[in-house]
């Protein structure tokens, strides 16, 4: 099930607009240097924020993403001639040879069930050579960061931004449940064009370190290296695996 914010067009497309700052991105621009991968997979690539700048940068680029809203955009930015683009998710990928996957922001835990993780590393597997990487990030259960979330109602979390074809778009955040290892929350979209009001509902699974690493393991990977995210220091792990 795709999350409305990235499935719905009107979402979609106003989804950038909220997310201007993407340093959390440099990273993995800089991984794909540090690995020398000339051709890269972007699992869950949105609106194709990465898949462009890698693009940009001569790397072979393949984006896939279940939500075709999202891709709609992401095919609209510069660059994106440059990218394959895949409807669809990673175990629907072909064997691409590919030097490097990345799953950035929430995807890693998007996959609520054993069965959808394990499904979602075995098609990253097939995709990779042999001794090419798999890189992610994910929360970090002990930094407890819903505690942070519980803090959201309209008035810390609200924003406005521009629509592209004319009109703000007010939206606000709010933490719904903590049922660990799940936790959902809701963003409400109001349009000025027409009084419009969208809701979109979210739930993360937040996995231990330890679970991580046995499912790699088990799907056919060698975990390299476990990092810090640079960007939020002390709260996510950013594995690295490769393929054997």
């Amino acid at each position: 099930m795709v999350d409305a914010k990235f499935g719905v067009g009107r979402l979609a497309a106003v989804y950038d607009g909220f997310e201007p700052d993407r340093v959390d991105l440099e990273h993995y621009v800089a991984m794909v240097g540090e690995f020398a991968a000339r051709r890269v997979v972007d699992v869950g690539c949105g609106t194709g924020v990465l898949a462009c700048l890698l693009a940009r940068d001569g790397v072979d680029v393949i984006g896939v993403d279940p939500a075709d809203a999202s891709l709609e955009v992401a095919r609209g930015k510069e660059f994106a001639d440059r990218v394959r683009w895949i409807h669809g998710d990673a175990t629907t990928l072909p064997a691409l040879e590919a030097d490097l996957a990345v799953m950035t922001g929430n995807v890693a835990q998007v996959f609520l069930t054993d069965e959808e993780w394990d499904a979602t590393l075995r098609g990253v597997h097939a995709a990779l050579a042999t001794d090419g990487r798999f890189v992610f990030e994910t929360r970090d259960p002990a930094a407890r960061v819903w505690e942070e979330w519980g803090k959201w109602t309209r008035e810390n979390t609200y924003q406005v931004a521009p629509v592209p074809d004319g009109g703000t778009v007010e939206t606000w955040g709010e933490l719904l449940s903590v049922e660990l290892p799940f936790v959902s929350f809701r963003g409400t979209y109001v349009f000025s064009s027409d009084g419009a009001v969208l809701t979109s509902d979210s739930t993360l699974r937040f996995r231990e370190r330890d679970e991580l690493e046995q499912s790699l393991t088990a799907a056919g990977f060698a975990v390299d290296d476990v990092r810090d995210a640079p960007d939020r220091p002390g709260k996510e792990f950013v594995f690295i695996a490769r393929r054997l």
